[in-house]
């Protein structure tokens, strides 16, 4: 089972959300994009949330590619997005996550206005 399949499994069976895998394979060049550049998986519920999911030791350099896109993250916390890291590893034979919610880097974030 990947990490992305563990952590649908859980925002399913242990937030109770409706989710779903939104980064895709490009085919030719072999490389998966994210949607947005950093988002694996969408989940809706109370909020709609994006997932960046990866392994244990991959937290810190996923938040550090979230924040690098700054102005994404940012618009999407102004849309009531909640975006979270979500890292596996085992621990005693037992797959164990530490989820890391990214939150502005803006004390009083600007509304965000139609062009």
């Amino acid at each position: 089972m990947t990490n992305t399949q563990r952590t649908l499994k859980f925002l399913r069976n242990e937030w109770h959300l409706k989710a779903d895998v939104v980064e895709r394979w490009i085919p030719g060049a072999n490389i998966r994009k994210d949607l947005f550049g950093f988002i694996d998986i969408v989940a809706v519920g109370e909020w709609t949330f994006g997932i960046q999911s990866c392994s244990y030791s991959g937290i810190s350099a996923r938040v550090k590619k979230i924040k690098e896109s700054k102005e994404m993250y940012e618009h999407l916390l102004l849309l009531d997005w909640r975006l979270y890291v979500i890292g596996w590893h085992k621990v005693k034979n037992r797959w164990v996550h530490r989820a890391v919610e990214i939150e502005s880097d803006n004390k009083k974030p600007a509304p965000w206005k139609l062009p």
